[in-house]
């Protein structure tokens, strides 16, 4: 008996998209299998065998080995495939070589923090990279107007509710020197202008909340002047530029996957 599997993940295993995204696209009616229309996300199809299309276009099985890139992503640039409002996505800076990949982005960064973001064709990894159960720690650098007291740090290492009721794990959290890691390479002063006093933190997230440093440091009266993503899990952004990508090394791969048990 060949294998089927539900809707969503032979749409992410072809590269379409994420999972989640495949559910949003069914419930728009965008969906079809054998030329009738997909009405629940739980339907089983057989890859290979059944026609799926997406707004009528056909989708193709992925006939090569995954691709799996790191990008530095620049500020005022979004982290989804498509942004209706037009404003530079995280594929408009994938370089030519990979433009004929249909890649998409292994979780978001916000518009206004910078550093690393994983894209891929893998719907699998990308599921489990996603999936809370699987979730990798995160690393931050974060460029804090002004001093921070020890209070707000005990705050933020114990584990806070929001304001919007949200409890919080703890955050692990230290301070660093005046420096921060550039990334054009080198190492900068990364102070705020002249006259003015900063604290550098480094913050290491264990869950996945929306926008989760931003809103701690609101409910603290901090302001955040460089927010930069420098880690996941066992990728590192290492010395890249701003809007550079480049491929995992095979060993990259294999850690990452070994992260999230595949």
């Amino acid at each position: 008996m060949e294998k089927t599997v539900r809707i969503n993940k032979a749409l992410a295993d072809a590269g379409v998209c994420s999972r989640r995204r495949a559910d949003e696209l069914i419930a728009a009616g965008r969906v079809s299998v054998n030329g009738e229309p997909v009405a629940s996300p739980g339907l089983q199809v057989t890859p290979g065998t059944d026609k799926l299309e997406v707004d009528g276009k056909p989708v193709q099985p992925i006939a090569q080995a995954p691709c799996y890139l790191l990008l530095n992503k620049p500020v005022r640039v979004v982290s989804t495939a498509y942004d209706p409002e037009g404003r530079t996505t995280v594929l408009d800076l994938v370089p030519a070589k990979w433009k004929a990949r249909r890649l998409y982005p292994a979780g978001r960064l916000d518009f206004f923090s910078e550093g690393l973001v994983l894209l891929t064709d893998d719907g699998e990894l990308t599921n489990r990279v996603v999936h809370p159960r699987h979730h990798m720690p995160r690393v931050y650098h974060v460029l804090i107007r002004g001093g921070v007291s020890d209070r707000a740090l005990e705050v933020m290492r114990k584990g806070m509710t929001l304001a919007e009721g949200e409890k919080l794990a703890p955050v692990e959290i230290r301070v660093l020197p005046g420096q921060v890691h550039d990334l054009s390479g080198v190492s900068r002063n990364a102070g705020p202008p002249a006259g003015q006093r900063g604290t550098l933190l480094e913050m290491t997230l264990h869950q996945g909340l929306n926008r989760q440093i931003r809103r701690m440091c609101r409910d603290l009266h901090l302001t955040i002047l460089r927010l930069v993503r420098v880690a996941q899990g066992p990728l590192r952004l290492g010395v890249m530029k701003p809007g550079e990508a480049r491929e995992l090394t095979p060993a990259e791969v294999a850690a990452l996957k070994k992260a999230v048990e595949m």
